[in-house]
């Protein structure tokens, strides 16, 4: 490990940190196309799919924790959603971080493009439902919910992602949850997701521990700073935000993927 590959994995995970806690996402969306890609393009030595999905995994798990534990104080977070989601996509993505030891790189990238595919195109659709709810008033369907987390967290974990970039459009678009909500409880069913995965990711093996290490120590130290900034953005600037950065990560993973 250089100086200069560990610097470049310290602003990898500040920048995906940032992201996870003002959008609601675990950061995977972000960090798995700039560790995959950046260290390669700088001249640094470089992570195989399999090994980006570990140290991802790691990073989702730990920047999630952190942000969560920033949101404790806001009343923000609907626990009956954080709970039938959050175990269908445990569930989804413990099996999907272990399966994926029995897939090629190239299949795990193509899965990750396909899953934020998916996400950009839900971002794009006009937002539907009010934002103007209280928690008590919420209702969704619990069967789509069910049945959608488990789907993305099986594909999430094969990538090492806790699934946020997709279950947050899912929850926005499909069950109508309201923005600042969905942000809040998104972390937390990230959260869980994200131990599926891990534990997934570890009894795999090829884990490359001390730029996970780098990487989870950065993201844990900045997640709280982004979810102070989510607090001070309009939810339509979040939104905003959060599909741009789905959509030039879906360009760029699959131009990748094209080109190779």
């Amino acid at each position: 490990m250089t100086i200069e590959l560990a610097t470049t994995l310290i602003v990898i995970g500040v920048i995906g940190a940032l992201l996870s806690g003002m959008l609601g996402i675990g950061g995977a969306i972000v960090n798995y196309p700039m560790i995959l890609y950046i260290p390669p393009m700088l001249g640094l030595p470089g992570y195989n799919p399999h090994e980006v999905a570990g140290i991802v995994a790691l990073q989702v798990l730990f920047s999630t924790l952190s942000a969560v534990i920033a949101q404790r104080g806001d009343e923000v977070i609907h626990r009956q959603l954080v709970l039938i989601m959050g175990i269908s996509v445990l569930v989804g993505s413990f099996l999907g971080g272990y399966g994926a030891k029995f897939l090629s790189g190239n299949i795990v990238n193509i899965i990750y493009a396909i899953l934020a595919t998916a996400a950009a195109i839900l971002m794009s659709l006009p937002k539907r439902g009010s934002e103007d709810l209280a928690l008590h008033e919420i209702e969704f369907n619990k069967t789509v919910a069910v049945v959608s987390s488990l789907t993305v967290g099986l594909a999430a974990g094969i990538v090492g992602a806790g699934g946020a970039f997709l279950l947050v459009p899912v929850m926005l678009q499909i069950l109508k949850i309201p923005t600042r909500v969905t942000i809040a409880s998104s972390l937390a069913i990230t959260f869980l997701s994200s131990i599926g995965s891990s534990v997934g990711k570890v009894l795999a093996g090829g884990i490359p521990w001390t730029a996970a290490a780098i990487v989870v120590v950065a993201s844990v130290v900045v997640a709280p700073l982004g979810v102070k900034v989510g607090r001070m953005m309009d939810v339509r600037v979040l939104r905003a935000v959060l599909g741009v950065v789905i959509i030039a990560v879906t360009v760029k993973i699959w131009t990748g993927i094209l080109l190779s």
